[in-house]
């Protein structure tokens, strides 16, 4: 008798016993004399419900979770009756209602294959997209993802064929491709979730962009935090490269381009692009005056593109499918898909793709099931530790770029970290001065000590010190950070700030009127 199963190796399940569930199955299958194969997957994104286990049946895989060690024998009866009973069977895996009401693009594969198979992604349509590309050209392709409207999905959201065009067109050899991989923000998982679940389509999607702007050479940043993606990502770059997929003749078509992995050392603020540039050069890590654009004047001073990890996963699907396919998915000038990460005080933790234009509450409340605790949704903070804290009167609000921006928000890199109604605020909003004040890599003045004036001021603040006029300064202060920083870094930092001052004045004292809505 044998079986085959599919448990996650995604370090989210790892964290919460993966290994284990793994060794106790196949101890006890020794033991029974039985064959198991088990196949080690990324992860489906239920966090909740890992280890998360899916057992092939003639009718597809049914799932089970969250499974320990001490659960093997019983499971071992359910695999070996092809998906039977057991107290944790979820039932068809594509059925639980969390899946079933996604939209899943660039996630297509990911908890499904074995991600240092080839084969396996090569028969769940990887490459198809470069295969593709390979016949249309390099203009063809920049117009393609221009056409798709697709928008990097690491906070800025600009538009992702713009950049590749003005890289394109941009005068001096060698040019580069850039993959930013530094995830940083609170509450955000999908980039790790890729390179660790589905990492042949990240570089896929680097091969794709190198051919479309005629660079030989790409890089990509991760963070030292995420040993698992290194390891996973270096296992497939080497697999790539021994079967032609990269290297000197690219697939046959005669393009050259290679991509090596460089590991961070834990900066946050070399998540942003130009700082990113100075480490990947061996220097300490500080923005960059903006112009000249990356584009023009990149790593070593050449054309390169910088994206991050979502935005080239997410090419192979346009150049397969078409511009229009992917175009279809969104609302306004948001296209295509979003991967949303639900964490902090949630019931149902997780990775949800989904098109743009699902509302905040559809997301924490629907989706997301409310808070862990059971007490009430107070706050949500959307895009990283940079990002504004919404209360439940602004829960209507699509998840869409310019819907987020006209209420002084951003959606970032599509982290939603929820808060129940315990959450001191005005604690909140000093730790965004704090964050800024420790991560700031000091270049310019009012990111340096504007965030370190605005723990002080916040302080004084909580203490009661003069209130309304410390309330005044505090906005002053923002202001200035927001228009005077070299970056995002000190440039969003009032987001948090002023958006939990305005929303919850109660937590700062009485006198919170006084600053303007």
């Amino acid at each position: 008798m044998s079986a085959r199963v599919y448990l996650p190796r995604d370090v989210g399940a790892l964290a919460v016993g993966a290994d284990e569930v793994a060794q106790a199955l196949t101890t006890a299958a020794q033991r029974r004399g039985v064959s198991l194969e088990i196949i080690r997957t990324g992860s489906r994104g239920l966090f909740w419900l890992e280890p998360m286990l899916e057992v092939a049946t003639s009718e597809g895989r049914v799932a089970y979770g969250p499974a320990e060690a001490s659960d093997a024998d019983a499971l071992l009866d359910a695999i070996l009756a092809g998906g039977g009973p057991h107290k944790l069977r979820l039932g068809p895996t594509e059925a639980i209602p969390f899946l079933k009401r996604q939209t899943r693009l660039t996630f297509a594969r990911c908890g499904i294959i074995d991600p240092l198979s080839l084969a396996d992604y090569r028969a769940a349509g990887g490459y198809r997209g470069l295969e593709r590309a390979l016949s249309m050209g390099p203009a063809a392709i920049v117009e393609a993802v221009v056409q798709s409207g697709l928008r990097g999905r690491g906070g800025a959201g600009f538009p992702t064929g713009i950049k590749w065009r003005t890289t394109r067109e941009a005068v001096g050899q060698p040019k580069y491709i850039v993959c930013n991989a530094d995830e940083g923000d609170s509450g955000t998982y999908a980039d790790r979730m890729i390179m660790e679940g589905d990492p042949f389509c990240l570089i896929e999607g680097m091969t794709i962009a190198a051919i479309a702007v005629g660079a030989a050479k790409g890089f990509i940043y991760i963070r030292s935090e995420y040993p698992h993606a290194i390891a996973t990502m270096e296992a497939a770059i080497a697999t790539a490269r021994a079967d032609g997929c990269l290297g000197a003749n690219v697939a046959g078509s005669g393009h050259a381009f290679d991509i090596e992995i460089r590991v961070g050392a834990g900066a946050y603020v070399c998540g942003e692009e130009t700082a990113l540039l100075d480490s990947l050069e061996g220097k300490r890590g500080m923005v960059r005056a903006k112009p000249p654009l990356p584009a023009h004047r990149g790593l070593f001073g050449r054309p390169t593109v910088v994206n991050n990890v979502i935005s080239l996963a997410s090419v192979p699907t346009i150049l397969s499918e078409g511009a229009d396919y992917y175009r279809d998915f969104g609302m306004g000038r948001s296209r295509g898909t979003m991967p949303i990460q639900l964490a902090g005080n949630v019931r149902y933790g997780g990775l949800f793709e989904t098109a743009f234009g699902v509302t905040l509450g559809d997301l924490v409340d629907d989706i997301g099931g409310g808070t862990a605790s059971g007490r009430p949704v107070r706050a949500v903070q959307v895009g990283g530790p940079l990002g504004a804290y919404f209360p439940r009167a602004l829960f209507d609000t699509p998840f869409d770029y310019e819907a987020f921006t006209a209420r002084d928000g951003l959606i970032g890199h599509g982290g939603v970290v929820v808060f129940d109604d315990t959450v001191d605020m005005a604690h909140q909003a000093r730790f965004a001065m704090e964050f800024c004040a420790i991560e700031s890599c000091g270049k310019c003045t009012p990111c340096r000590i504007g965030s370190t004036r605005g723990v002080e001021v916040i302080d004084r603040i909580v203490r009661g010190e003069r209130s309304e006029a410390n309330l005044a300064l505090l906005e002053d202060l923002c202001s200035t950070l927001k228009f005077g920083s070299l970056c995002a870094l000190g440039g969003f930092t009032p987001y948090p700030v002023m958006s939990a001052v305005r929303h919850f004045p109660e937590d700062f004292g009485a006198r919170v009127g006084a600053v303007s809505a």
